[in-house]
C-alpha cells in the first residue's frame, strides 16, 4: 500500500501539472485541509481553478486522475499543456 501524500509533496506535484501555464497551489484556510489549485495563462488570467479534498489529494492515484482530469479540461478548452506523468 502507498503512503499518504503530504501537503508539501501534493503542491509539487500540482505546480508542474499545468506546465507551460502556471499553477498557484495553496492549502486552503478553513481548516479542512483542502487544497486549492489556480491555473493562469501567458497573461496572467486564471484559466481553471479547483478546490481539491484531504482525501482526495492525498490518495495519490485520485490525486493523479483529478489533475488529468484538470488537464483534460484545459485541453478541452484548447490550451496546449506538456506532456507530464504524476512522479512515482
Amino acid at each position: 500500500m502507498n503512503a499518504p501524500l503530504r501537503i508539501n509533496e501534493a503542491l509539487l506535484i500540482a505546480g508542474h501539472a499545468f506546465e507551460p501555464f502556471q499553477c498557484v497551489a495553496w492549502e486552503a484556510p478553513n481548516g479542512q485541509g483542502e487544497l486549492s489549485l489556480t491555473v493562469i495563462d501567458r497573461t496572467s488570467n486564471r484559466i481553471g481553478h479547483k478546490q481539491i479534498s484531504r482525501s482526495a489529494w492525498a490518495d495519490a492515484a485520485q490525486f493523479k486522475n483529478l489533475l488529468a482530469q484538470t488537464r483534460n479540461e484545459l485541453s478541452d478548452e484548447g490550451y496546449a499543456l506538456q506532456p507530464w506523468v504524476i512522479p512515482a
